[in-house]
């Protein structure tokens, strides 16, 4: 006899999960939900929640490589996100998976259609700089201007990837000491001002600003629940967590409509004529699902 916790599940794997719990449980993903939270509330097991959000991940990671390029954006702001993996850098422990401690999320936003360009997971060193940055010129036409905070890897990054064809600058904020009132506790000290400078080609000073970066930053810890601080909600697999992240970055730039937009950041940004709903993500999924698996190649066994 099966009890009301397994005969869920058990129903679960014997029916395709509904459409609307579908939805409810996606859309519950990118609105600051936790998992086990969805799992109460649309009345499915966590796992059922882990296999969707992995299947959708999978889809939209795959859709955001293929279709999010050729893009004709002028102003491009970048920053990088903290987070970590199954435990923070001063608590792994030695026989930790791979990627766990912290790990941080690199973001390019165009400071017109606020379109999400690309994303990339992992450290914060010279080599994941790189990779972002590669991947982001490959991704755009024609010249741009680019802003990024004072961080010194990107320099030889952007360099690397764009040459001298891009006007470049570095917006650093700086800081006064935190007040008596607040030592020992997460709160950042005052900015007492920035300085901007331009390294590569000519930028124009009105549009060096990290603003929106920055703005975006807050979006994505107050969407993502593995994002929030302070709080026991973290990311225990890498895999889950680039999963969600890839969930939320084709909802922000396909599904949601901007608010000072009053469209989506893809309708912005010429990448489709209408705006998505979960019905299109769905398909997404399905589409995926359907599509034959690559077989890996055939090894003998050992005699």
């Amino acid at each position: 006899m099966l009890d009301a916790k397994h005969k869920s599940s058990y129903i679960e794997g014997m029916n395709k999960l509904p459409h609307e719990k579908r939805v409810q449980i996606l859309s519950m993903l990118v609105e600051g939900s936790s998992m086990r939270s969805i799992s109460r509330v649309v009345g499915v097991s966590i796992n059922t929640v882990a296999k969707l959000l992995a299947e959708a991940g999978e889809a939209c990671l795959a859709y955001h490589d293929e279709n999010v390029k050729g893009l004709n954006c002028k102003k491009i702001q970048c920053d990088e996100i903290w987070s970590f993996v199954y435990a923070k850098e001063k608590n792994v422990p030695e026989k930790a998976p791979d990627f766990a401690g912290d790990v941080w999320t690199w973001t390019s936003i165009c400071a017109d259609s606020k379109l999400i360009c690309n994303w990339f997971v992992g450290g914060r060193d010279a080599d994941f700089a790189k990779l972002f940055m590669d991947d982001l010129a490959s991704r755009l036409n024609g010249r741009i201007q680019m802003t990024t905070d004072g961080y010194k890897v990107y320099m030889q990054a952007v360099e690397g990837a764009f040459g001298s064809e891009i006007d470049y600058a570095m917006l650093v904020k700086m800081y006064g000491t935190a007040p008596e009132a607040f030592k020992g506790r997460y709160s950042p000290a005052e900015c007492t001002g920035i300085k901007k400078t331009a390294k590569i080609g000519n930028p124009k000073e009105k549009d060096i600003s990290t603003s929106y970066a920055e703005r975006q930053n807050l979006t994505m810890r107050m969407s993502m629940r593995r994002f929030t601080r302070l709080t026991n909600a973290f990311s225990k697999k890498f895999e889950s967590h680039c999963h969600a992240l890839a969930l939320y970055f084709v909802y922000y730039n396909f599904v949601r409509i901007h608010k000072s937009l009053k469209v989506s950041p893809a309708m912005a940004a010429g990448l489709t004529e209408k705006l998505w709903g979960w019905d299109d993500v769905i398909a997404l999924i399905d589409a995926a699902k359907c599509e034959p698996k690559k077989r890996g190649p055939y090894k003998k066994k050992a005699a």
